[in-house]
């Protein structure tokens, strides 16, 4: 297995790394995958693959990776600024604005930088976080032509949606964020407090037990299962200023005529974030919801990850 990543690759699949630049001149490294197979004149439909917030190309999106491309597709994962072994500083700062953008950005190197992907036939899969920055992403950039989510999270509305914050508690989190600003300018670096330690757990059962979802987080990055050390989990405290300023979903009813798959776990935590975006989506658009399944299987589990279902949606959108 390659250092880092949580998968091998599978026979025939091969794998470069990449960069391209952002519209503010920003580097993203990215890797991309396609088939050893190919050859001179091909044009393939391709993929993007955000990974899950806070999560690296070598965690989630390289098991899709893996998957796509012998089903017919060029596949492109990506670490988000500030993030894995893409341009940025601070480090860990969350960006929902560049983040999204960083999506186009991808479009802007499989249609010009790879001449064997056919540039009109560009997707977006977003797992989890991803999902929400890809749909903003959508909203505006039309070359992107379908848009799969996986165990999507809006992480731009988690302190409304999610944790169901009343008007009282947004204006109290609001003012501790803002004296923080004051706090990391005295202290000339933004504060940031990882989730995870620098190396994993030895097993499950050496976990810390938390709240729910850290538990459920915990029993992925946290373990060997998809431990990398540059995903420690968190951004800088006061990037949260940034998610509550900024709406992912504002315009996802613009993304149609071109379609969305939601998909997620009949048991994920998460459920409620695919459900309300869902509902705010013009057609066309679906669900497809994965039995015995809870948010994080949709990482790396390639037995409960629906492969033919998101193919033949791609196949069947970006073709026709």
């Amino acid at each position: 297995m390659a250092y880092g990543y949580i998968v091998d690759l599978k026979k025939g699949v091969h794998r470069d790394h990449v960069h391209f630049n952002n519209r503010f001149n920003m580097q993203i490294a990215a890797d991309l995958y396609y088939p050893e197979s190919l050859k001179r004149g091909d044009e393939l439909p391709a993929l993007i693959v955000g990974a899950p917030y806070g999560g690296t190309k070598e965690q989630g999106p390289c098991v899709y990776a893996n998957e796509l491309v012998s089903r017919g597709f060029v596949v492109l994962t990506f670490d988000q600024v500030f993030m894995g072994e893409s341009a940025g500083q601070p480090r860990h700062t969350s960006s929902p604005d560049l983040f999204a953008e960083s999506f186009s950005a991808a479009v802007d190197y499989l249609g010009i930088a790879v001449p064997f992907v056919n540039r009109e036939e560009i997707g977006v899969i977003g797992i989890c976080g991803s999902g929400g920055f890809a749909l903003s992403a959508a909203s505006v950039d039309t070359r992107i032509k379908a848009i799969a989510t996986t165990s999507m999270y809006d992480i731009t509305g988690v302190t409304r949606d999610f944790m169901k914050l009343g008007p009282d508690e947004i204006r109290k989190m609001k003012d501790q964020l803002s004296r923080q600003r004051w706090e990391d300018f005295a202290n000339g670096i933004p504060d940031y407090q990882p989730s995870f330690k620098t190396k994993p757990y030895p097993n499950e059962e050496a976990l810390p037990k938390t709240d729910p979802v850290t538990n459920e987080w915990n029993r992925f990055y946290a373990l060997k299962r998809g431990f990398h050390y540059n995903a420690r989990g968190n951004f800088t405290t006061t990037s949260n200023l940034s998610m509550m300023q900024f709406s992912a979903l504002q315009f996802i009813n613009e993304i149609s005529p071109r379609p969305i798959l939601f998909v997620f776990g009949d048991r994920a935590l998460s459920r409620s974030f695919s459900e309300h975006a869902y509902e705010l989506a013009n057609e066309p658009k679906e669900k497809y919801v994965v039995k015995d399944c809870e948010h994080i299987d949709l990482y790396d589990r390639v037995d409960k990850i629906p492969f033919d279902k998101l193919s033949d949606f791609f196949h069947q959108h970006l073709t026709a």
